[in-house]
C-alpha cells in the first residue's frame, strides 16, 4: 500500500495541527495503521496506531490526552489530531501500516513521504 502524509507545518506551542495519511494500492481496511515520528539526531519512534476498522486505539505515554487518531476506510485515510502541541513534538511524521501484534511496529519496510511538524516556543 502507498502512503502520503500531509498537514505538517509551522505551530506555536500550545497549538494544534491535524494529519492525514492517504492510502493506495491495497484494502485499506485490511490493515492496521499507524503513526510514526523522528525527530533531528533521534530514532523513529512510535506516536499512534488504529484498529481495522477504528475501534481500537493506541497511544505513545508523551501523546497520550493530546492525540487523536481516526481513521475513514470508505476515503482509505487516516487522520491525527495534535493538540496542546509541544517543542518536542517537533518531527517528521510518518503513516505506515503496522503489525497487529505489535502496534508498534512497522509491517513493511516502507514509510512512504512524510510531514514536518514544527512546534515553535
Amino acid at each position: 500500500v502507498q502512503l502520503q502524509a500531509s498537514g505538517g507545518g509551522l505551530v506555536q506551542a500550545g497549538g494544534s495541527l491535524r494529519l492525514s495519511c492517504a492510502a493506495s494500492g491495497r484494502t485499506f481496511s485490511n490493515y492496521y495503521m499507524g503513526w510514526f515520528r523522528q525527530a533531528p539526531g533521534k530514532e523513529r519512534e512510535f506516536v499512534a496506531a488504529i484498529s481495522y476498522r477504528g475501534g481500537n486505539t493506541y497511544y505513545a505515554d508523551s501523546v497520550k490526552g493530546r492525540f487523536t487518531i481516526s481513521r475513514d476506510n470508505a476515503k482509505n485515510t487516516m487522520a491525527l489530531q495534535m493538540n496542546s502541541l509541544k517543542s518536542e513534538d517537533t518531527a517528521v511524521y510518518y503513516c505506515a501500516v503496522v503489525l497487529r501484534d505489535d502496534y508498534t511496529r512497522p509491517r513493511f519496510d516502507y514509510w512512504g513521504q512524510g510531514t514536518q511538524v514544527t512546534v515553535s516556543s
